[in-house]
């Protein structure tokens, strides 16, 4: 009895100090086509080993594409001791591409490269949060890599330069991705004052200042990108080492 008494204790204290959590929601409008147009080698040029055919990709709605390039996340706080997810993310070598070719992981989160494809691939990235060189490896192998540092992490493949990953590491675990529409919810943030960043792969960095206040929700749009007579108050940044602070 008395055990079962702790318990029911720790569940409603548990339940206290989530109570001021809240939700910050808003939406990502995107106008017009931001992403240039990739140019992709013949298969004799960059083709190693037996031939893969080169995979497509699979949103045809323009705007819908972009907006799937966007990723929100919140910078201020201290980042939580389970931030780093136990599910392990991954970035697959399919087709003679990455799949997916954008993933977001919190700080300290490990992800695998596993090589799907009949063919070697070299994995690599040289960016300042997390630089590596995986080598060369076969179909059926994977290689893992742990991101310490928040930051944009641009990913390679030696062996075929049409290869191109992006994995955006956050600092905590209040991050979200638009859906089609472009609404965004990142649950459970606490009151507080923080900077809310929507990153484009191609636009980059826009940053505003918001308050999470006690029983209240929080709206933040973006407008990518900020157009002359918009209202918002935002920072541009293309700087991917800033990630880990607000301005």
């Amino acid at each position: 009895m008395r055990f079962k008494a702790l318990l029911l204790i720790c569940s409603i204290s548990g339940l206290a100090a989530c109570a001021g959590a809240q939700e910050v929601t808003g939406t990502i409008l995107i106008k017009r086509k931001l992403t240039k147009p990739s140019v992709t080698a013949s298969v004799s040029v960059y083709q190693r080993g037996m031939a893969v055919k080169l995979g497509k990709d699979a949103e045809d709605d323009p705007l819908a594409y972009e907006r799937s390039r966007v990723v929100v996340y919140i910078e201020g706080g201290e980042a939580a001791a389970d931030d780093a997810e136990n599910s392990l993310p991954r970035v697959q070598q399919l087709d003679r591409r990455f799949m997916p070719d954008l993933i977001v992981v919190p700080v300290g989160s490990t992800v695998s490269f596993p090589n799907m494809d009949p063919i070697f691939h070299n994995v690599y990235s040289l960016s300042k949060p997390k630089a590596f060189d995986l080598g060369s490896y076969d179909q059926g192998e994977t290689r893992k890599v742990i991101f310490q540092k928040p930051g944009i992490v641009d990913v390679y493949c030696h062996l075929h330069p049409n290869m191109a990953a992006t994995i955006v590491v956050t600092p905590n675990r209040w991050y979200a991705r638009p859906d089609r529409s472009g609404q965004f919810h990142i649950p459970s943030v606490p009151p507080g004052r923080y900077t809310i960043v929507a990153w484009h792969k191609s636009a980059g960095f826009f940053r505003r200042s918001i308050v999470v206040e006690d029983g209240r929700d929080t709206v933040a749009d973006f407008f990518i990108p900020i157009e002359a007579d918009s209202k918002q108050v935002v920072q541009v940044s293309h700087d991917p080492g800033h990630v880990g602070g607000s301005r």
